[in-house]
């Protein structure tokens, strides 16, 4: 069969049946995410029937969905919002960096895998994954809610974190000399800082460049806008991500809320390809091994997300509920921690941490999804409503 026709073939099939599972995952009433992990484990490596025709064209899709993932979620702020936020989770973010980087760290140490793992691990367990969260947020209503601004400042902090721990990773994986990791940070930067003084001083000539009411050329022109500085700052080791967000920050207006409108199906398309490439790429045959670690250190660095956004949300002046949604929405992991054990497996750190990363962003992104639906339920908000109370009374 012509390769060409084989790859059709794929990806009807994958798109056919992630929207059986998504209207199934209506019907049920939770977010589609697990089911498109789980269609992805089924057809990826060690799974059924693994799909290869597909492979590339879906991991240039699944690219794509994260880069429109936070760019349509940059869309809802604005750039003084966005250093609002910056500003008052400062703590938040340093609580953040402690409390779950730390457990990866101590876990790689313990295993017996050296220095240099445990800075690989320390970063799959801090960062949360930005893409999934936004779709949670989306998926469940919450993009308007108090608690949000709280979650997004720790998201962006960490994303900007990124720009300064990947070169130094990198650095220390290959081995380089100091001189060069100093170069590499200074370039990441250099680049993040330019992209923030557009966004925050110049965003309104940015967004003069697009026409608000002819939505094809400002479809064609935002999107091209964002995938370019989304390249542009992955070619100097920022993360594409926060290149993204940052496109979205620097438009206003009605060129912000009509680029939302036209982008939205696009992003719906390609974020769930992200999901389903990810699930693809996992070889489910070698995570068994792995499985009580990557479970232990899902359940503890899930209590330390869940104190991070309660302070981070307490601090913003939201009330006890909010904080529950805020630190339960922050516990999947995803695409950085992909990056960050693959930058060091490939460099010939510890061949183990491969699969014990995935385990644990599959465990997490799968228990978060059905955390962040847990403040929803009567029987949950019943319970902080008599806790509150009580407190309030012994007060």
């Amino acid at each position: 069969m012509h390769e060409t026709t084989l790859l059709l073939i794929e990806v009807g099939a994958l798109l056919l049946g992630m929207s059986l599972l998504g209207r199934l995952a209506l019907l049920v009433g939770i977010s589609p995410i697990p089911l498109y992990l789980l269609l992805g484990l089924a057809f990826g490596e060690g799974g059924f029937i693994p799909l290869d025709a597909s492979a590339e064209f879906l991991q240039t899709g699944s690219e794509i969905g994260v880069i429109l993932l936070l760019a349509l979620l940059g869309l809802e702020y604005t750039a003084t919002e966005l250093f609002d936020s910056l500003k008052s989770a400062r703590t938040a973010g340093l609580l953040d960096a402690a409390l779950n980087a730390l457990p990866g760290a101590a876990l790689a140490l313990l295993l017996g895998w050296g220095p240099v793992a445990a800075v690989a691990l320390a970063g799959v367990t801090w960062v949360s994954s930005s893409g999934v969260i936004a779709k949670l947020l989306r998926d469940l209503g919450r993009l308007s809610n108090r608690e949000t601004p709280a979650i997004l400042a720790v998201l962006v902090i960490e994303d900007l974190a990124m720009a300064f721990y990947l070169p130094v990773l990198s650095a220390i994986v290959i081995g380089v000399s100091l001189t060069q990791g100093v170069v590499s940070v200074a370039i990441a930067v250099t680049v993040v800082s330019f992209i923030l003084f557009i966004a925050l001083r110049h965003g309104h000539i940015v967004s003069r460049l697009f026409p608000a009411d002819e939505f094809e050329p400002l479809l064609l022109g935002v999107l091209g806008l964002t995938m370019l500085v989304a390249g542009l700052a992955a070619e100097v080791n920022v993360s594409s991500a926060v290149g993204a967000f940052l496109v979205g920050i620097a438009l206003s207006g009605r060129v912000a809320t009509n680029a939302s409108q036209v982008l939205t199906p696009l992003r719906d398309l390609f974020a769930a390809t992200f999901f389903l490439f990810f699930g693809l790429t996992t070889d489910s045959s070698a995570l068994v091994s792995m499985l009580p670690a990557a479970i232990g250190l899902a359940v503890l660095t899930t209590l330390t997300k869940l104190a991070t956004g309660a302070y981070a949300a307490r601090r913003a002046g939201v009330g006890t509920l909010g904080q529950w949604r805020a630190g339960l929405s922050l516990v999947p992991r995803g695409e950085f921690s992909i990056v960050i054990a693959g930058i060091a497996v490939g460099a010939g750190v510890n061949a183990a941490l491969a699969p014990l990363a995935t385990g644990y962003v599959l465990i997490t992104i799968i228990a978060g999804t059905f955390l962040a639906r847990l403040p929803e339920a009567a029987w949950f908000r019943s319970v902080v409503r008599r806790r509150a109370a009580r407190a309030v009374g012994s007060a």
